[in-house]
This record gives structure tokens, sequence and C-alpha cells, in this order.
């Protein structure tokens, strides 16, 4: 059900973020195209080969004794697929890559997003903060944070002090 989002994709990708964020400056396929080229890892969810759902994140392997770091930049999915664990699945396979390198992963979401919410707080995101007017429609989004877990178990990473 998922594999790797392609350049091939950010048309399809546009159309469906244009449907799940009008008025929050959706992306355009330029800047999909823009994303993959700049080696960050998207995954896509397809249904009969047609895009259904997507999912973005930035990795950031710590240097010189910096902790790892990741970045959530995007998870959407077909109004028409919701409810049937496709956002899950996509954001599995994005925590999975951040504790590939034992990262620290972060996102923004809506403060009325209440399934995103959900779903972020079932897999171990805190709210660290609110960003007031943060997107284009004026909405708050919460800033979010997850600690490190072991990619095999899913549990937190030993601390390393």
């Amino acid at each position: 059900m998922l594999d790797a989002l392609t350049a091939d994709d950010a048309q399809r990708r546009a159309e469906l973020e244009a449907i799940l964020f009008p008025g929050d400056d959706p992306w355009s396929a330029q800047a999909f195209r823009d994303e993959l080229r700049a080696g960050h890892l998207y995954l896509a969810a397809r249904e009969q080969g047609v895009l259904v759902g997507y999912g973005g994140v930035a990795l950031l392997p710590g240097r010189l004794g910096q902790s790892s770091e990741a970045e959530i930049h995007t998870i959407g999915v077909d109004p028409a697929h919701q409810g049937r664990g496709t956002g899950r699945a996509l954001l599995d396979g994005l925590l999975a890559a951040a504790a590939g390198i034992g990262a620290t992963t972060y996102l923004e979401v809506r403060t009325d997003n209440e399934a995103a919410l959900r779903l972020y707080r079932a897999t171990g995101f805190e709210v660290l903060g609110t960003r007031r007017r943060y997107y284009a429609s004026g909405a708050d989004a919460y800033t979010m944070r997850r600690l490190p877990r072991s990619p095999d178990r899913g549990a937190p990473a030993p601390d390393p002090r």
C-alpha cells in the first residue's frame, strides 16, 4: 500500500492538497517536486494505482554530538479514503525513518484538527506550544514533539547520557 512518492505524483498530490487544506496556502505541484529534489523522504499511499495519501519528513542527522531531528512536513489523505488507517500507516512509515536515525520528531498541526491531534497523541507526540495565526487562513497551530524511539519496538530510545 505504501511506496515512494515520485515527481510523477506531484500533480495529483497538489490536487489533494487543495482539497485538504483550502485557505491555508496549499502546496503546488512544483513545490512537491522541489521537496523531492531536496532529498526529503516522501511516502505515497495508493489504491488501485491511484494516489490516495501522502506524507513527508525531513531527516536531519545529528553532527558532532548534536541530536538528530526530524520534521514531518505533511500528511494528507483523500477524504474518500479517510478513516481506514491510511494516515496512520503513512505516519508510522515516517516515524520509522526518524527512529532509524534516533531523531526527535517535530510537526505543526492545526489546533482544530481533532482527528490529527488524536493520531499524533496516540503515537507519542506532546504539545510544546502554540503558533498563533500560523496558517494562511489565520488558524493557529500546535508545535508537537515526539522523543526518539527505538526502531524495532517503538519504545523511547535509551537516554545516551
